[in-house]
């Protein structure tokens, strides 16, 4: 399927449940062509963000821990999760995938058939995913409080657990305390640098939420099928927040990975005419740090620009930037 094919019928019922958050007992999925022209528009979005994610993980090195080859797509909706994770670890040799949808199942199994035959693949409804690196995109805002606790559960048994949420202040926020009820047995790998307790869920931190941006694929703003699509669909190209998390289990009676003393930049830099002032987390806690524009322009520039760097050291007098190392 391609754009010349989208039925707006389709995907405004679709746009219209994600806002709203009316997700019903029965999901959102009416046929396979909803998951088709989700795919093609909405879920590739989705896919942007896994793309960071997955670059992220790269650049620090991170990949499924040795024996680790059964990636398990929970709540795999039309498979892109699961697709752009099997691209990203040639590690993987099986695949599995389940949804409370069955239409969702099908259309991920043949996705990820089609994308990667030497996967083998099947569907997937248990409760136990020991051994395996456990793959959740985009669902905390669909579960109930009783599923969210069955969700936490399933993900306390697996080896590795990659989860990306949209960008919100509540479900980040959510996240966050995923991240430290989980930090006694994983280690938690990403965005994260420490292992300590998640400095934005201390008093007066309320405000604030780790969240990043994905950068969408350059021909993106060279497409008149996408420029239509953005129009038609009322959102921002440029703009696309996620917030996730990379836990890796601890082996029994190991000690917790070592903080590595840099910091990961949260959300964009606040810019005004003298300095860029950025929010960065760290083993220390949450730092707000002032970048003055005469002392440091390349990094003036490149916060305003928007090109925040994931992970940087500050050396800093108070609360100013003087210099700034990178990994």
């Amino acid at each position: 399927m391609n754009f010349a094919d989208l039925d707006w019928r389709v995907l405004d019922r679709l746009r219209s449940t994600f806002l709203q958050e009316k997700f019903g007992s029965t999901g959102y999925w009416q046929s396979p062509r909803d998951l088709a022209q989700y795919h093609v528009s909405f879920g590739e979005r989705i896919g942007w963000k896994w793309d960071a994610v997955l670059e992220e993980l790269r650049d620090i090195g991170w990949a499924p821990p040795a024996g680790v080859e059964t990636m398990i797509d929970w709540g795999c909706g039309s498979g892109v999760a699961g697709q752009r994770v099997l691209k990203a670890f040639p590690s993987l040799r099986r695949a599995a995938v389940g949804d409370s949808s069955p239409a969702a199942v099908e259309f991920a199994l043949q996705g990820l058939r089609r994308e990667h035959p030497g996967i083998e693949s099947k569907a997937w409804s248990g409760t136990d995913a020991s051994g395996g690196l456990l793959v959740i995109s985009h669902v905390w805002n669909e579960l109930d409080p009783e599923q969210r606790v069955q969700l936490l559960q399933l993900a306390g048994t697996a080896a590795a657990v990659l989860w990306v949420e949209p960008g919100t202040h509540e479900t980040s926020r959510d996240l966050q305390t995923v991240r430290d009820h989980f930090r006694e047995a994983f280690d938690v790998l990403a965005p994260c640098t420490h292992q300590g307790p998640c400095g934005l869920l201390a008093a007066g931190m309320e405000r604030h939420w780790c969240h990043h941006f994905a950068p969408p694929p350059p021909e993106v703003f060279v497409s008149s099928d996408w420029s239509r699509f953005a129009v038609r669909a009322g959102i921002d190209l440029r703009s696309v927040p996620y917030s996730f998390l990379c836990l890796q289990r601890r082996p029994a009676g190991a000690a917790p990975a070592s903080d590595d003393g840099w910091e990961r930049i949260l959300g964009r830099a606040r810019i005004s005419k003298p300095y860029a002032r950025t929010l960065s987390c760290g083993v220390c806690g949450v730092c707000d740090t002032e970048v003055p524009k005469r002392q440091l322009p390349d990094w003036f520039k490149t916060f305003k620009n928007g090109e925040e760097p994931r992970r940087l050291r500050w050396i800093r007098d108070g609360d100013r930037a003087t210099s700034v190392e990178q990994p």
